[in-house]
């Protein structure tokens, strides 16, 4: 399998995680809160999950638009420009005395596999094999 075949499929398992995961903030987020990491929730905080579930969705919708269009170095990018949002809920957990395995093993690996994923995108699109040269068809 080519590296960006690999990319690829790293990238859209990303796009689907993020979005699974806004889609489940949205529809159910008293349930799917106690997964992010913190000690406890505010009181009556469904609007405020909810809003945390559009962020999700969002930035899975972004990476997805550019995946589908191919704009790989684009993509390439905003992998590494929302690791930050995951790199933020992990010190928001570890901040607020949240768990620390929950902070470091999901968030933290999130954003780290999405830097990593960045970075090869990115690198794969500086070294492109220039393709073969093939003579021209001569007339008979």
């Amino acid at each position: 399998m080519s590296l960006k075949k690999i990319n690829t499929v790293l990238a859209a398992t990303f796009i689907l995680f993020i979005l699974w995961f806004g889609v489940e903030f949205i529809l159910s987020p008293e349930t799917t809160a106690p997964g992010f990491g913190l000690p406890s929730w505010p009181s009556g905080g469904g609007g405020f999950l909810i809003v945390k579930g559009i962020r999700d969705v969002v930035l899975a919708l972004v990476l997805g638009i550019l995946l589908v269009t191919g704009h790989r170095r684009a993509l390439g990018w905003v992998l590494l420009v929302e690791a930050l949002a995951a790199y933020g809920d992990m010190a928001t957990v570890l901040a607020h005395h949240g768990s620390v395995a929950t902070a470091l093993g999901v968030h933290g690996l999130t954003a780290t596999l999405m830097v990593v994923n960045g970075l090869l995108i990115m690198r794969e699109n500086r070294h492109v094999a220039a393709a073969p040269a093939t003579p021209a068809p001569q007339p008979a």
